[in-house]
């Protein structure tokens, strides 16, 4: 018997949540659970119009506590909405015209585990948004899409490599009050502990 992933479904309005929570109710992969009754969900289903600053606060708290991942369905999706809905942390994204049962129950199953759903045409788009993004305000200013210079991810790179500071001065031709100002830039803009911990967020992103 296959496992069934939790699933609660936020919406704005009780019509858009109870029209989605029927489709799944008796889908034997689907658990639907209350935000109240104490069950940490895998998934969460965040229903909304388009992804407003209203909707991006509610992705962000449905991630809070048990860090659920989160799917968004959505009537449209505009502009820069799945930049927003991305960097809020959705990892999936449907249109409601779109959210059959098997889309749906296919992007809770990816979501659970792992992975992300997004319809090919809008992949396409969000792809178009990222590269502009790349093109237009990070590499004017030598940032990745990640937010850090091509010297903090070198930096970083010669500590996971087991490098002191006096080294990597010297190979960088810094001084080294320069590498540790880069070091501790890195942690404080991301909310970082220490120079390990930013090399771990590095190699989990996929940077070094």
């Amino acid at each position: 018997m296959q496992e069934r992933v939790a699933v609660v479904v936020t919406a704005f309005d009780p019509i858009s949540r109870a029209g989605i929570a029927s489709q799944l109710r008796f889908r034997p992969e689907i658990q639907l659970v209350d935000a109240d009754d104490g069950m940490a969900p895998a998934v969460a289903i965040v229903v909304v119009d388009r992804v407003d600053e209203q909707a991006v606060q509610t992705i962000r708290a449905a991630q809070r506590g048990g860090g659920a991942r989160v799917v968004v369905v959505a009537s449209q999706v505009e502009g820069g909405d799945l930049l927003a809905a991305v960097e809020a942390g959705c990892c999936g994204l449907l249109r409601r015209i779109e959210a059959s049962p098997e889309q749906l129950v296919m992007a809770v199953k990816a979501a659970a585990a792992g992975d992300g759903t997004l319809p090919p045409d809008l992949l396409g788009r969000l792809m178009q948004q990222v590269g502009r993004l790349q093109r237009e305000a990070l590499a004017p200013r030598g940032l990745s899409p990640v937010g850090m210079s091509r010297r903090e991810l070198h930096v970083l790179r010669l500590i996971a490599e087991g490098h002191p500071t006096s080294y990597i001065a010297r190979e960088l031709a810094y001084s080294e009050r320069t590498v540790k100002n880069i070091i501790h830039n890195v942690t404080t803009r991301l909310q970082l502990r220490n120079r390990a911990q930013a090399v771990a967020y590095a190699v989990r992103e996929g940077l070094i």
